[in-house]
């Protein structure tokens, strides 16, 4: 086989490689965390105010994952007046749950996990207490 021939069929095989790859990354799903990503970042000092209140109280019991019952177990406060409760799935948003939180929900709440996949979840939630704006998250491997 002559250079001019090899060089033709390494080519051939690298535009080949590149167009199996280009092929392959197409069918790839990616979705972003968020439809609105590029204006949560936009406010995203409000967020960091929000952290920051809720350091000064004891945040680590808000949300637990009960392993035995296949839950998420919400301890909201009690002087919550409205709030909003996110349990996403980075890997794929259809299984995400969003839930409006008021004054009339219930302290302990529940959500049942037996019908979700398992993996990594984020579970985050912001609240006010009608003076302040709090915010909490915690991340969970579901089995």
């Amino acid at each position: 086989m002559s250079w001019g021939k090899a060089i033709i069929l390494i080519f051939i095989l690298f535009a080949g490689f590149i167009g199996t790859l280009v092929y392959l990354m197409h069918r790839e799903r990616i979705d972003l965390v968020r439809d609105d990503y590029y204006q949560d970042e936009i406010a995203y000092q409000r967020q960091i105010n929000r952290v920051v209140n809720a350091r000064h109280i004891d945040v680590t019991t808000i949300i637990q994952y009960v392993p035995t019952r296949h839950e998420i177990r919400l301890n909201l406060p009690d002087s919550l007046r409205h709030g909003t409760f996110l349990l996403y799935r980075p890997a794929d948003r259809r299984h995400d749950v969003r839930l409006a939180l008021t004054a009339t929900t219930p302290t302990v709440s529940t959500i049942a996990m037996q019908e979700k996949p398992g993996g990594l979840w984020r579970a985050q939630l912001t609240w006010s207490n009608g003076q302040r704006d709090f915010y909490t998250d915690r991340e969970l491997t579901l089995p």
